[in-house]
């Protein structure tokens, strides 16, 4: 009678547990931010800093800037904009392009979801308002911006990031440039 008890309490304890549902908890991933998407905080040797180690976003985001400050730099329609960058260029100072690099650089470390970098230069409004900044002759018009826009396309082509092969990340990237046009498009 002992044994019958005894078994009769297993089986409706383990009855009574296989009733008890498991709660199903759904976990949403997060999805991964611009930065972690155009290499995120890996580290890689930098190229053109022998023996430096650098985020890989930070890298592929500073080799876009670079090569986009290049192609703007090259489009008539936006060299009005940059005569002092430009002119300092010509004359082999590299002064005015390296700060241009670095701020657009963190600028867009710092908007696509990097944590390891912030941005100090002059907020977009102020940065492109020639009462404030010098370096920029003129207000910018939104033809102008698509202009740049585009140019920043080209830098990411010539970096390996096109609509052929990556149009989420290049839709992304040109939706975050936007996001900056209020301040930027100033006539």
């Amino acid at each position: 009678m002992k044994h019958s008890a005894l078994l009769a309490f297993c089986l409706g304890f383990a009855l009574a547990i296989g009733a008890c549902k498991k709660e199903e908890t759904t976990v949403t991933p997060t999805p991964a931010s611009l930065y972690d998407r155009v290499g995120g905080t890996a580290m890689v040797n930098d190229m053109s800093n022998p023996g430096t180690m650098i985020e890989k976003g930070r890298l592929t985001l500073r080799s876009v800037v670079d090569s986009s400050i290049f192609v703007i730099a090259a489009d008539p329609k936006m060299q009005p904009y940059f005569p002092t960058l430009l002119g300092e260029v010509t004359k082999g100072d590299l002064t005015g392009f390296a700060k241009l690099s670095k701020n657009f650089t963190d600028f867009m470390c710092v908007a696509t979801g990097s944590k390891n970098y912030t941005y100090g230069g002059l907020n977009m409004k102020a940065a492109h308002d020639p009462a404030i900044n010098k370096r920029i002759p003129m207000k910018i018009s939104n033809a102008d911006f698509d202009a740049f826009v585009g140019d920043i396309g080209t830098g990411l082509a010539k970096n390996g990031v096109t609509s052929a092969n990556n149009a989420q990340l290049v839709t992304d990237l040109v939706a975050l440039l936007n996001t900056t046009r209020a301040d930027i498009v100033q006539k």
